[in-house]
């Protein structure tokens, strides 16, 4: 991604968050082809030369608002995999997890980039080296940590494993009948706790006759 800083006053946040919003809202209408800098700018309530000195490219600036939404407050930090026990961390943001894929935008996002990494190539080439790779790191930090921990086998193929989980997201959200918020969260339990990544609760839910196991 090409974020260019120049000198003067300093950056508006309001303003970069407009331009990130109507990025995303022109790509998941139109796609990569139906997008410009100035259908950005627009819809965004700025000048087009606002965009430009932020963005040198719009897929530098799709690729950016695409991730924007996808991993906010996903993504584990490296200290948080050296520090926690990595089911701990996936504890911590599977219920917003579910929450986002199950989302009709959270849908439509991902046909519109399965679409693109075909018809252009380009931007998937840009999001895939300043955002995914960044994140298939983190992902592959952690399930080492697990694998010391002894949840994730010791011999499993990480890369392997990475793109299992992904893929089955990707494909449970594209079915023609995708589960809502609750479904997406069972969902990822098991796919987590095939991957040894996931434990259910030691607590029974409260019932007539519910005590711990």
């Amino acid at each position: 991604m090409t974020d260019r800083r120049g000198r003067g006053r300093p950056r508006d946040p309001e303003t970069d968050a407009a331009i990130l919003r109507a990025a995303l809202e022109l790509f998941i209408e139109g796609g990569v082809e139906g997008t410009s800098m100035e259908q950005i700018a627009k819809r965004a309530g700025v000048g087009k030369l606002t965009v430009y000195r932020r963005w040198s490219t719009k897929e530098d600036l799709i690729a950016q608002a695409v991730e924007q939404t996808v991993s906010a407050d996903l993504v584990p930090s490296p200290d948080d995999i050296t520090e926690l026990d990595p089911r701990q961390i996936i504890e911590g943001v599977i219920e917003a997890a579910a929450q986002m894929t199950a989302s009709p935008a959270f849908r439509a996002l991902v046909a519109r980039m399965m679409g693109s990494a075909v018809s252009h190539p380009q931007l998937m080439e840009v999001y895939w080296r300043h955002h995914v790779l960044p994140r298939r790191e983190l992902a592959t930090a952690l399930l080492r940590r697990a694998q010391q921990e002894g949840t994730v086998a010791a011999d499993a193929d990480l890369d392997v494993l990475i793109d299992m989980m992904a893929g089955a997201v990707t494909w449970r959200v594209l079915q023609p009948d995708p589960p809502d918020a609750a479904g997406m969260l069972d969902y990822l339990k098991s796919v987590y706790r095939q991957v040894g990544l996931y434990r259910p609760s030691p607590w029974r839910r409260p019932g007539p006759s519910a005590e711990p196991t």
